[in-house]
Formats: C-alpha cells, sequence, structure tokens
C-alpha cells in the first residue's frame, strides 16, 4: 500500500531533520524519485493525483530545487539578480519594485536575488561579478545613463537583462519606464491651472536619461502654458537635509517660486519641510507636484498635488522581459512605457 503521507510524525524521522530533497519527497509519498520529479516538472504522463500529492508534500515540507544540481545539469541558475540602489530608500519604492518582480516569478522556476549598491561606489562592480560569477541568468538595473557602461557590458556578455528606464546610444534593449515627460508637462498645467507662474524644478541628476525626459516635458510645460522657471540649485541626488535646507534658502529670498515640480516622492518630503522651515504654506503661498510610488505623500499634506508611479507594475513588466529574453524573444518586443495617473485631487 502507498504512503498517503502520514505528517504527524514526520519530524522525528531522519529525512524531516535535514534539507527536504526529491528523495524526502518520495519517502513520504511511497513513490520513486523519478516520479516524484517527473511530477514536480508537471510530466504528461504522470497522473493529475499523482501530481497534486507530491505538490502538496512539497510545500508541506518547505522542498526547493537544489540550485547547484540545477546548474550541474542544465547549466542555469533559476535566478533573476536585481542591482538595486540602497540610498535613500524611504518611500517604499524598492519595496514596490521586488513586489512586481516577486508576483510574476512566483509562477516560475526563477528566485530573485537581490544585489545592493550604493549609487555613490562604481556601477559596474555588481554587474560584472553577476557576470564572471555566472550567478544568475537574467538582471534588471535601474538609474539608467543615456549611454549606459552596464547595458553595454550586459550585452556585449549575452546576458539577458531588463533596464528600469531607457537608454539613448542606439543600444536596443528590454525596459521599462515611466513617461517623466509627460509627468512634468502635465505637472506645470496643473500649477498654471491653479494660478502660479514662476515654477522651480526638482530634477534628477544630470548623468541620468530621465533628467532629459524631465527637461524636455518641465520646459515644453513653460513654454505652452506662459510660466518661468526659478532654478532650484540641488537635485534629487542630494541627501534629504541638504534639500531641505536648500529650498528654506530659496523660499525666504525674494525670488522664491509660487509652485514646484518634485521628481521623486521621497524628496517631496524634505521640499515641503523646507518650505514649512521658512514659514509658507502649501497651497497658500504656493502649491507642490510630485509623482509618487505608494499613496502616502497625501497622508503628510493634502495639499501636495500627487501623480501615481506604478512601481510594481514596473517590476512585473521587468520581470516578464527578463523571462522572454532568457527564452529567446527579441529585445525591440519588450519595451513599454507606463503614463503617470492623476487622482481626483491632482486635477
Amino acid at each position: 500500500m502507498e504512503n498517503k503521507g502520514n505528517f504527524e510524525n514526520t519530524a522525528s524521522t531522519p529525512a524531516a531533520r535535514e534539507r527536504p530533497t526529491l528523495k524526502t519527497i518520495a519517502y513520504m509519498t511511497g513513490l520513486g524519485v523519478t516520479t516524484v520529479s517527473r511530477a514536480l516538472k508537471d510530466a504528461p504522463d504522470i497522473g493529475a493525483e499523482t501530481k497534486e500529492r507530491v505538490r502538496m508534500v512539497a510545500r508541506q515540507l518547505g522542498y526547493q530545487p537544489n540550485r547547484a544540481g540545477v546548474r550541474l545539469r542544465t547549466g542555469k541558475t533559476n535566478v533573476i539578480a536585481l542591482v538595486l540602489s540602497i540610498d535613500e530608500e524611504i518611500m517604499g519604492f524598492s519595496s514596490q519594485m521586488v513586489f512586481g518582480i516577486s508576483e510574476v516569478l512566483s509562477g516560475t522556476p526563477y528566485h530573485i536575488v537581490i544585489t545592493p549598491h550604493s549609487h555613490s561606489k562604481d556601477p559596474m562592480l555588481p554587474v560584472r561579478y553577476i557576470l564572471d560569477t555566472g550567478s544568475a541568468d537574467g538582471v534588471i538595473i535601474s538609474r539608467i545613463e543615456p549611454d549606459d557602461p552596464r547595458v553595454r557590458l550586459l550585452s556585449e556578455r549575452g546576458m539577458p537583462f531588463a533596464t528600469h528606464g531607457r537608454t539613448d546610444a542606439g543600444l536596443t534593449h528590454p525596459f521599462h519606464d515611466f513617461d517623466n515627460e509627460a509627468f512634468a508637462h502635465q505637472a506645470v498645467e496643473k500649477l498654471v491651472k491653479r494660478g502660479r507662474r514662476r515654477i522651480a524644478l526638482l530634477q534628477p541628476p544630470s548623468k541620468l536619461t530621465y533628467y532629459a525626459h524631465i527637461r524636455i516635458g518641465f520646459q515644453t510645460g513653460l513654454h505652452d502654458y506662459g510660466a518661468e522657471e526659478v532654478p532650484l540649485r540641488v537635485n534629487t541626488d542630494a541627501p534629504l537635509a541638504d534639500i531641505r535646507d536648500i529650498v528654506e534658502v530659496m523660499m525666504r529670498s525674494a525670488n522664491a517660486p509660487d509652485g514646484i515640480v518634485c521628481s521623486a516622492g521621497s524628496a517631496a518630503i524634505a521640499v515641503n519641510a523646507g518650505i514649512e522651515a521658512a514659514g509658507k504654506a502649501l497651497g497658500r503661498d504656493l502649491d507642490m507636484v510630485s509623482k509618487q510610488s505608494v499613496p502616502i505623500l497625501n497622508w503628510i499634506r493634502p495639499e501636495i498635488i500627487t501623480a501615481q508611479e506604478d512601481v510594481r507594475q514596473a517590476g512585473r513588466e521587468m520581470a516578464k522581459a527578463v523571462i522572454a529574453r532568457i527564452d529567446g524573444v527579441e529585445p525591440e518586443l519588450l519595451q513599454s512605457v507606463s503614463q503617470p495617473t492623476w487622482p481626483e485631487s491632482g486635477r
């Protein structure tokens, strides 16, 4: 008679005290190791009832395929490496991206491995490590530059990858991006509709691709709606305390703006602090527009006009793109751009 899987005393069995393997599942189900392996791979010659029983036992035991064994047999790691900046992570941007990637990978053999780095360090280091060690089947990177050396290296080495952002150097590769040009243009429009004409922009650092997108949208908006720019001598990579102090000085000056566009949700908190330190108030002395990845800014200050950047969706799109690239789909078919969404209060 087959063992149907009595889990009451599994803790006392020799198999249960070690990391569960195919042999463990075979022991618990009374099936052969080959049958168990084929059931987990959804082989067509294994019955549905047997597959379900094997999967149930695997779930209860917490079974995971041995990556070293998989790599020896197939040459694959079943790992997608996410190279992620750890700087000033206070608004859930990174976690939302991880959630989105994980949602897609949960239905596949792949696992996400996060490779943290600081944008103040050499951005090539984590990518070279992944390539030199062969520790992943695919890579996801962010903070993209127009002629990004990481993109060139990954392309040259034939590593499947996707980027959060676009390049501008004739390289065709998978990406997902947010339409920052549309965001900045629409932000200026919303401020002008509230009677604001002197507008400052807290922009990203000029080395990143989306700096140009933000600037184009902002400048076009100023031209289209008859506004002028008030220079803000800081960018979103600056420490939040520095942003707060510089905004305070700007708001105390005779050249203070009556509108601000902020290109990062976390930085908007520092901008608001600088405005309040100068004795000014949003909705009265000026208005501010910011994008955000999680709906938090309006809890802090309901007066902030917000646009939603769906970073979780970005994670999903990039995960799907990397898997498709591993499967041989052409990169030009794996490119997408999402639009800003404005809540009712942001009209």
